[in-house]
Order: C-alpha cells, then structure tokens, then sequence
C-alpha cells in the first residue's frame, strides 16, 4: 500500500510514523527544517516514555514519488487550494485523497443529491482549484481527533488521543475505505468507518467555529471560555446558529449545545489551535472554521449575526497580526480571442 502524507507536522508526522509500522510504503511530504532532520535522523515520535524512530521517504518534491493508492492531506486547510498542482504527480487513475483536514471539506457536496448537489464552496475552495484539481470523486473524509506537537524539526510529541474517523461521501463501505482503516488500525490507531461522515465533520466544527474565535480574540482556554457566563454564551449563540444551518442540510447532531460546551470545558486550560497560530504569527484557519459556515448559511437563508460578529472581529485580528489574509476572488477568465476572418 502507497500512502504519500501531503504535509507531515505534527498530524501527518504522527500518522507516517504509525502507517509505516503497519508495513505501508510510506512517503512524507514536508519543507525546511522538518524536512531536513526526518531525512538526516528519522521521524521521531515521543509517546509517554516510549520513544519511536522510522526511516520513511522524506521530500518537498511530490514529483518524485510517483502514483499513490492514498494521499493523505494533513495540512491546515487554508494551504491546501496552493499546493493543488504540485499534488498532480502523486494522482493516478485509483488514488484516493483522504481530507485529515480542519472543518468542512472541499467535497462537501459530492454525491448530496437535493439543491445543493456538486455545490463548490468559496471560502473553502476558491475557484473550486480543489474540487477540479483532485476531483471530489477521489475524496475520503478523515475527522481528526488526536493532539501532537512538533517539538523539534523531526520530533514529533503525542498528546492525546488515537482515533482518525472516516467516511465515503456517499456513505458506502467501500474497499478502498475498509482497506484504509485496517491499515490505521495495524498501526495502532482508531479509524471507524462511519456511514454518515458529514455528522462527525460537524460534530467537531461545532466547537471550532466559535471557541477558536473567541479564544483568538480574548487569549482565553476552553477552561476560562466555557466557565465565564457572557464568552459562554456568545459560544452557544453561535453554535445555535450553526445548528439550523447544519438541521437544514440534514446533519444529525447526537448531543445538544450544553453538552458539546460542557465537553470542551473538561478539557481544562487549553489554548485552542487559533489561539496558538496567533501567539506564533503563524496563518489562523479562519475561513475553513468559520467563513464557510456563514457561507453555508447564506445558502440555505439562515440568518448568523452572531456569527458575523465574531468573524469580522477575528479576521481583523488576524489582519493586525499577520496572520490571515482574505481569500481573493477567483480570477476572471480571460476573453476569448476571435480571429479576424
């Protein structure tokens, strides 16, 4: 089995380390630093006491590797339309690209039926680059769920959790899905296959789309979030809203607000994902959390002004520190020249 992992930090590092002990031909696809030590001294990964060393093929060059049975996208979301045409090299006639991606997927629309069927997503996907440039047909959803750090170039630190959910668009088991999750699994990790991928995609957006917000623009934890009654509330206001957009596309959401809020607050004194982009300069994920959902709601009319609130505020937050830049519009195609006859 050939499994390219399309950027290999702290996710894609975890999940090559655990892939290549199942026995997959692994190929990392990394840059700078990172890339320079997994070549030199391996990929590390720290788990507890037990400390890790794989030798898998290391590159920034995808031209090299040739057609996979898998490419596992493990980047921030935002980067991925960019790096479109350098994957083409990797795609051949049966590759499957599974999306281990943060918030609503490029593919979201694949295979809906209703309306919204082949629907592309701006905020997402602009121009639709992915959806033309990897084909919606090839897509696998993966829900993310573990916690790594990249602690060192090459080192990668685990913190928690173990289970990478996955899905077909349309539902299905198929055997290229099948074969993933045994794959994963022979590597020590959790990978269900789940009928209803879209669900689980939501179930986790719920959380994302409004504590990384908050947290990027009050420095507070889930912990500090989810105790103070008025940042609480902005959160369930949010969420509420992003509800009857997902209750309008058919979405089933197995717990209530209280409880999603609850779950996160467990998780004690943690900075969110967006909070730690911020305080490092690095680019925030602000569309794939949040622009797509006022998107999302827009198509079906479900009005957010909580929503629009909080996203103002944050993608000016993210402006003032150099870590967002808004989506350009897809650029015009050029006329059409008609020769002089």
């Amino acid at each position: 089995m050939k499994i390219c992992i399309y950027g290999s930090g702290a996710i894609g590092g975890y999940l090559g380390v655990r892939l290549h002990q199942a026995g997959a031909e692994v190929s990392l696809v990394a840059r700078g630093a990172h890339l320079a030590a997994m070549r030199e001294n391996g990929v590390t990964l720290l788990m507890g006491e037990e400390k890790t060393v794989v030798h898998p093929r290391c590159t920034d060059n995808p031209a090299e590797l040739g057609p996979q049975d898998y490419v596992i996208i493990a980047l921030k979301a935002h980067s991925v339309p960019g790096v479109v045409p350098a994957m083409q090299p990797l795609l051949g006639e049966d590759t499957a690209v599974v999306t281990a991606v943060n918030g609503i997927p490029y593919w979201y629309f694949y295979g809906t039926g209703g309306a919204f069927d082949g629907r592309t997503l701006e905020t997402v996907d602009p121009g639709a680059v992915q959806w033309k440039g990897l084909g919606p047909e090839r897509a696998i959803g993966c829900v993310v769920y573990p916690a790594t750090e990249v602690v060192e170039p090459g080192v990668i630190q685990h913190v928690y959790g173990d289970k990478f959910s996955l899905g077909e668009p349309d539902g299905s088991t198929s055997d290229r899905v099948v074969a993933l999750s045994k794959a994963m699994e022979a590597g020590g990790l959790r990978a269900p296959v789940l009928d209803r991928i879209r669900d689980e995609i939501w179930l986790k957006l719920w959380g994302n789309l409004c504590f990384n917000p908050i947290s990027a623009l009050t420095h507070g934890t889930l912990e500090v979030i989810c105790g103070d009654a008025e940042t609480r509330a902005v959160a369930k206001a949010m969420m509420l809203e992003a509800k009857e957009i997902g209750d309008r596309l058919g979405v089933h959401f197995r717990v209530d607000v209280e409880r999603r809020i609850n779950g996160a607050a467990a998780v004690g004194a943690h900075k969110t994902s967006m909070l730690q982009d911020l305080e490092r300069g690095r680019p925030m994920e602000i569309d794939p959390l949040l622009s797509v959902v006022q998107e999302m709601g827009r198509m079906v009319g479900v009005a957010t002004p909580t929503i629009d609130v909080v996203l103002a505020l944050v993608k000016q937050r993210g402006e003032t520190a150099g870590c967002y830049s808004r989506p350009q519009p897809a650029a015009a195609p050029a006329p059409e020249v008609v020769a002089a006859q």
